[in-house]
């Protein structure tokens, strides 16, 4: 495989994490797309990136320490949204807020973690504690589960009582995730893209933001069908089978950048 479709390979993954740091599309690919550029003007790091999956973020993590990066113009659709990410962002220290990230959404070993951010393992412990203990600060809400697979379903629906979060319901089918959402409207929306009567997970999330501005964490086994890069992608994307702790990480994640939350 050459360089440039080892480094192609993990573009979609580190695409995702950049925009779960950053908290927009927009703002997370001009930080990607400078890491690529970066290592087209140097052959030495350009082979370093293309080693291994950690060897790419550590890259991509060099650059984004740097903090100058030239970003496009925001989407007219998520420019306030974002603005208020950006604000809370600023609140949490980058470093916690990357080590949760990758530990848990990207599932990086904490020795991987480690040389990523150039710190020890047992640093990267307590980032992920304190990040926990920043993120998880935020105040609760309501959560609707798109999910056809009783199990998975019920594994979601406990795991979101635990953090503290109301089930308002959960849906197995496009028709019935509208028809809950219609009823009782949700702060946060759980959702698998393949449904039980051949409906669209995707289709139905498009329909329930008809209804407002709302954050959405799917949770498929096919990421391929969302990370295309041919329109805009999900911020938060997890992957079955999945983690608890992935899960719970990504709800902090749009919970933290809800663009409807109030900025204490």
């Amino acid at each position: 495989m050459s360089v440039s479709d080892q480094i192609a390979a993990q573009l979609p993954y580190l695409r995702r994490y950049a925009r779960a740091l950053t908290g927009s599309q927009h703002s997370g690919d001009a930080y990607v797309r400078a890491t690529l550029e970066a290592a087209l003007a140097d052959n030495t790091l350009r082979d370093e990136i293309a080693r291994s999956r950690a060897a790419l973020y550590a890259g991509f993590t060099r650059i984004w320490a740097t903090g100058h990066v030239d970003e496009p113009a925001p989407m007219l659709d998520v420019d306030g949204a974002e603005q208020a990410a950006q604000t809370r962002l600023a609140k949490v220290a980058p470093t916690h807020r990357q080590a949760l990230l990758l530990t848990t959404v990207e599932e990086f070993s904490r020795e991987d973690t480690a040389r990523i951010l150039g710190v020890s393992p047992t640093d990267v412990d307590a980032l992920v504690m304190q990040a926990v203990i920043e993120i998880e600060s935020e105040s609760t809400t309501e959560v609707l589960i798109i999910e056809d697979e009783p199990l998975i379903s019920m594994q979601l629906e406990g795991l979101v009582t635990e953090l503290g979060h109301t089930v308002v319901g959960t849906a197995a089918t496009h028709a019935q995730a509208v028809e809950i959402f219609a009823r009782s409207p949700a702060g946060l929306v759980l959702a698998d893209i393949q449904l039980a009567d051949g409906s669209s997970g995707i289709e139905a999330v498009e329909d329930l933001l008809r209804f407002g501005d709302v954050p959405v964490i799917f949770i498929t086994a096919y990421p391929e069908r969302l990370l295309t890069g041919e329109r805009p992608e999900p911020t938060y994307l997890v992957t079955k089978p999945f983690q608890e702790a992935t899960v719970r990480a990504a709800i902090s994640q749009a919970l933290f950048f809800a663009p409807g939350r109030s900025i204490a």
